[in-house]
């Protein structure tokens, strides 16, 4: 299975990139992973809402642009339906079943994701009503993406 992650900006802090790093090692025996880094804008102070619409649009037009047609797109919203570690790696096995080969993660901006994204997305998954810094959230989907595999194929997992 091809899992590609299509991220807004840039990961500047050394330790997230280790963990990134060793997720995405780990992840090899399991899947074809790749990561994409669409550029972000920059937000600022006070900014009107009419404007963060507009780095939105902006940031979702890169992303779109990185979607393959033939591909099943997760979103990380908000809103998106809960799982926990099981059910979600039964979502991802299932897709394999039938028959998908490409999944592509979508984790937007530090305003999130524009309607044009959202409306793309096959299913919008949240990991939680509280907000996460966005790069830190490419650390937590590689841990359960990882863990999924593992408990996809019968492995020990911390639960």
């Amino acid at each position: 299975m091809n899992i590609t992650l299509i991220t807004v900006g840039r990961i500047k802090e050394s330790y997230l990139r280790d963990a990134i790093a060793e997720y995405m090692k780990r992840l090899q025996k399991y899947c074809k992973l790749e990561i994409i880094e669409v550029a972000d804008e920059k937000t600022p102070d006070g900014a009107s809402f009419a404007l963060e619409e507009q780095i939105r649009q902006k940031e979702g037009e890169r992303i779109l642009k990185q979607i393959q047609d033939d591909a099943y797109v997760i979103t990380l919203e908000i809103q998106g339906k809960m799982y926990d570690s099981v059910a979600f790696a039964k979502e991802i096995e299932k897709k394999a079943i039938y028959g998908t080969s490409h999944i592509q993660f979508v984790i937007g901006g530090s305003l999130g994701l524009s309607k044009e994204v959202c409306s793309r997305s096959n299913l919008a998954v949240s990991f939680s009503r509280m907000t996460f810094p966005h790069q830190l959230m490419r650390v937590i989907l590689l841990e359960q993406i990882y863990r999924g595999f593992r408990i996809i194929n019968g492995e020990p997992y911390h639960k």
